[in-house]
C-alpha cells in the first residue's frame, strides 16, 4: 500500500509499512467461523433468503447485557473476537498484544440497529412512549458495534464506523489498512456488520423493485432479476508485516492498495458504463503499484441486480480487457448483506488466496451476452494465487476497491 509523505527536499515520495492480514473472523448464513464459511462458499447454494443461524453472543455480554445490544452489533463482536483468536489472542507468547493507543477499530455498517428500532417503535405504539427502552439510542446507532469492540479490547487508537451503504465493508477495511500502512497503528480490527432483515427493512428493499421476485441470487446470469438479501458480519485483523514475522503467526495475504470514489450520479443506480468503477479499479491498482495485467482474479461485487452486474462487468472489461482475470461474486451463495458484503468478500478473498481455489459464482447457469468475462462457474477452480480485486458498490454512487496478494 502506497503512502505519499512530504519529503526533506519538498518534492514529494511514497513509502509506507506492508499491511498484512493475520486474522479472520466471520458470521455468515453459509457459515460463522472460517472452516464453516469457506465450506459453505464451495456450495451447494442455500434457498430463500439469507439469515444467519444459530448465533449466541451471550458469552462476550453475558445474559444480562446481551438484551441491549442489537443484533447486528452481536455480529460483529463475534466476528472480532474469532478474527483476535486467529491472530494469536492478545496475550501469552507472540500474541497480538499491543499498545492500546496504536490500536484502531474500524467498523462499517449501512443501516445500523434497524432491527432495535423497529421494535421499539411498536412498544411506543402499543404501549406508549414512556415504555420504550433508555437503551434505544446506544442500540441502534451505527457506530455502537465499533465501540463495543474498541471497550472489549481497550484499543484507544481511532475507532470509527464507516457509513457508505453496501461498499462500507471494502472501505472500512481499506481505511484500516491506512491507518496501519501510516505508522498511525500497529494493529486495526476492520470489517463491516448488517442486520437488516426486518419487516420494514425488506419491505423497503422490495418495494423499491431491487430483490429477486424468483427468490435466486443470480449474478451475472442473463435472467437475473434483483438480489436476495443477507446478513452477516466479519473482521479483519490488520498489522504491519514486520510485525506479525516478529510475532510469528500466520499470515494470510498482504493488502497492497485500496481506493474510494463517487459516482456522482444518481441515489441508487450506477453511473453510466460503470465509470465511477472504472475509476477506482484503476486508482486501487495505481496505489498497489500495479498494472492491470498482474491481476489474476476478481471477487465482484455482483449483486444480482440487472443495473448493477452490467455496469460492473463494462468496468471490468474497461480496465482489463476480455475475457480478463477470472470473476466470481459469492452472493449466490451468502446473498447481500448490503455493508457487510464487502468485508465478508475480503475475508472470502485472503482465503481464496490461502486456499489456492477460486469459489465458483452459484445461480449463473447462462452468462449474460453483454458481459464477456471470464467467470468462475459450475465448480470451484484451482488458481496459482497473486494480485487479485475485491469490489463493493454503494447505494448513493459509493466505491470501494481493495488490492490483494500472497506475501511475495
Amino acid at each position: 500500500m502506497l503512502v505519499v509523505h512530504p519529503s526533506p527536499d519538498g518534492k514529494g515520495g511514497v513509502q509506507g509499512r506492508r499491511v498484512v492480514v493475520t486474522g479472520l473472523g466471520v458470521v455468515a448464513p453459509c457459515g460463522t467461523g472460517i472452516a464453516a464459511f469457506w465450506s459453505g462458499l464451495l456450495g451447494p447454494a442455500p434457498d430463500g433468503p439469507r439469515r444467519v443461524q444459530s448465533i449466541d453472543a451471550t458469552s462476550i455480554y453475558g445474559p444480562k447485557e446481551i438484551r441491549r445490544v442489537d443484533r447486528f452489533t452481536q455480529f460483529a463482536a463475534i466476528a472480532a473476537a474469532q478474527a483476535v483468536a486467529d491472530a494469536g489472542g492478545l496475550d501469552g507468547s507472540g500474541g497480538l498484544a499491543v499498545n492500546p493507543d496504536r490500536a484502531g477499530v474500524m467498523i462499517g455498517t449501512g443501516i445500523g440497529g434497524i432491527e432495535t428500532l423497529e421494535e421499539q417503535f411498536q412498544v411506543m405504539r402499543d404501549r406508549g412512549a414512556r415504555r420504550v427502552t433508555p437503551f434505544l439510542v446506544p442500540m441502534m446507532m451505527g457506530n455502537r458495534a465499533a465501540a463495543d469492540i474498541s471497550m472489549r479490547y481497550g484499543f484507544r487508537g481511532p475507532c470509527e464506523a464507516v457509513v457508505t451503504a453496501c461498499a462500507a465493508g471494502t472501505h472500512s477495511v481499506a481505511n484500516g489498512a491506512r491507518l496501519v500502512a501510516t505508522g498511525r497503528c500497529d494493529v486495526v480490527l476492520a470489517g463491516s456488520s448488517e442486520a437488516a432483515m426486518t419487516e420494514i427493512g425488506v419491505a423497503g428493499f422490495s418495494n423499491m423493485t431491487a430483490l429477486s421476485t424468483s427468490g435466486v441470487s443470480m449474478p451475472f446470469d442473463a435472467k437475473r432479476d434483483g438480489f436476495v438479501m443477507g446478513e452477516g458480519g466479519a473482521v479483519l485483523v490488520l498489522e504491519d508485516l514486520d510485525r506479525a514475522l516478529a510475532r510469528g503467526v500466520h499470515v494470510y495475504c498482504e493488502v497492497l492498495g485500496a481506493a474510494s470514489t463517487a459516482d456522482a450520479h444518481h441515489i441508487t443506480a450506477p453511473s453510466p458504463h460503470g465509470t465511477g468503477a472504472v475509476a477506482c479499479m484503476e486508482l486501487a491498482l495505481a496505489d498497489a503499484g500495479l498494472t492491470p495485467d498482474a491481476v489474476i482474479h476478481i471477487n465482484a461485487h455482483g449483486t444480482s441486480t440487472p443495473a448493477n452486474d452490467l455496469a460492473e462487468g463494462q468496468a471490468i472489461a474497461k480496465v482489463f480487457g476480455t475475457p480478463g482475470p477470472a470473476v466470481t461474486s459469492i452472493k449466490g451463495i451468502t446473498g447481500h448483506s448490503l455493508a457487510a458484503a464487502g468485508s465478508l468478500e475480503a475475508v472470502a478473498l485472503a482465503l481464496t488466496i490461502e486456499k489456492g481455489l477460486i469459489p465458483p459464482t452459484f445461480g449463473l447457469t447462462e452468462l449474460d451476452p453483454e458481459i464477456h468475462l471470464d467467470v468462475v462457474t459450475g465448480a470451484p477452480r484451482a488458481w496459482t494465487p497473486g494480485p487479485a480485486l475485491s469490489n463493493s458498490f454503494g447505494f448513493g454512487g459509493h466505491n470501494g476497491t481493495l488490492v490483494m496478494a500472497p506475501i511475495a
